[in-house]
């Protein structure tokens, strides 16, 4: 696919050759070998001299004005992180990120959208895709910088522990009655988790008689069962009485989050969600339930000695 890529812009890029060494040398001393390497792309020779002049202090930058050049770039560079515009001539950041994840070369690179498309359909597309954080302009410097470090740091750890059993995983169910979101949901989490998901809230029940999940992902708004009824359904059942759940949600008002935790939700996610804040919370809250679980078993031992 990448060469199909290639083919489509090809008279783009001849055009554009001779502009290619300044759009794409990387900032900064090049005896900084540690510093890490990110590529940005984008159209707009303006973004490019702002996010480069930005960040070029703390890693090595480097820039190009097409999907096709950033192709040409990664033939001879592993960057850490790609910055990624959407609204590009000939192969928009959509396809370039699904070239991108479709080859296992490049398919491990974190990948942030950062571009001017701020409506929600953009954003959980961006992240449906497989992006790892979704960045609107105009944006915060300091923002930018730490949603930066953060994939990158993730993105290390990720790779410190890969070589671990799937069965060592814990288990996380997600439920959500949207294709796009389930898909977004479970490419967000397959690296530190063994992801189910289910597109019926009814089917939800019978699954967790067969699996016992770490922790459970609700949409609130799902045909015949939504996920209120679906929270008191599953804590009645005594198996699931302290497995945390978290709802996830368009609607971020007090009044939806006190009825959700009233009926026994651990937390919630606003849609559209970023991928970092839903593994932090998914991981916070299985670690905690694991400490009350261990807690809890050394009280009833403790209580047995007495007796």
């Amino acid at each position: 696919m990448k060469e199909q890529v290639k083919s489509m812009t090809k008279k783009a890029r001849n055009s554009s050759e001779a502009s290619r060494g300044n759009s794409s040398e990387a900032s900064g001393d090049v005896s900084h070998v540690t510093r890490k390497k990110i590529i940005y792309v984008d159209d707009i020779q303006y973004s490019l001299i702002s996010v480069k002049n930005r960040l070029q202090g703390l890693y090595d930058v480097f820039t190009v004005d097409s999907a096709v050049k950033m192709f040409d770039l990664l033939e001879n560079l592993t960057p850490d992180l790609i910055l990624l515009d959407v609204n590009m001539p000939y192969v928009d950041g959509y396809d370039a990120i699904k070239t991108l994840k479709a080859d296992e070369t490049y398919s491990s690179i974190p990948v942030i959208f950062l571009t001017g498309n701020s409506d929600r359909e953009s954003v959980v597309k961006g992240l449906s895709l497989g992006a790892v954080d979704y960045i609107i302009k105009p944006y915060n410097s300091s923002k930018l910088i730490e949603i930066i470090d953060n994939n990158l740091n993730d993105s290390e750890q990720k790779d410190s522990s890969s070589s671990g059993s799937i069965d060592n995983k814990p288990v996380v169910l997600i439920v959500d009655d949207v294709s796009s979101m389930l898909r977004a949901m479970q490419y967000a989490l397959h690296d530190r988790f063994k992801v189910y998901i289910l597109s019926k809230s009814q089917d939800a029940l019978d699954f967790l008689r067969t699996k016992k999940p770490d922790l459970i992902l609700l949409d609130y708004l799902m045909p015949i069962l939504n996920g209120f009824d679906l929270i008191q359904m599953i804590r009645a059942m005594p198996e699931y009485e302290d497995t945390p759940i978290i709802i996830i949600t368009t609607e971020g008002t007090m009044d939806h989050v006190n009825k959700a935790v009233s009926i026994g939700a651990s937390d919630f996610i606003v849609k559209p969600f970023k991928p970092k804040e839903l593994n932090d919370k998914v991981a916070r809250h299985i670690r905690i339930a694991k400490q009350m679980g261990l807690f809890r078993d050394d009280l009833k031992n403790n209580m047995g000695k007495l007796c």
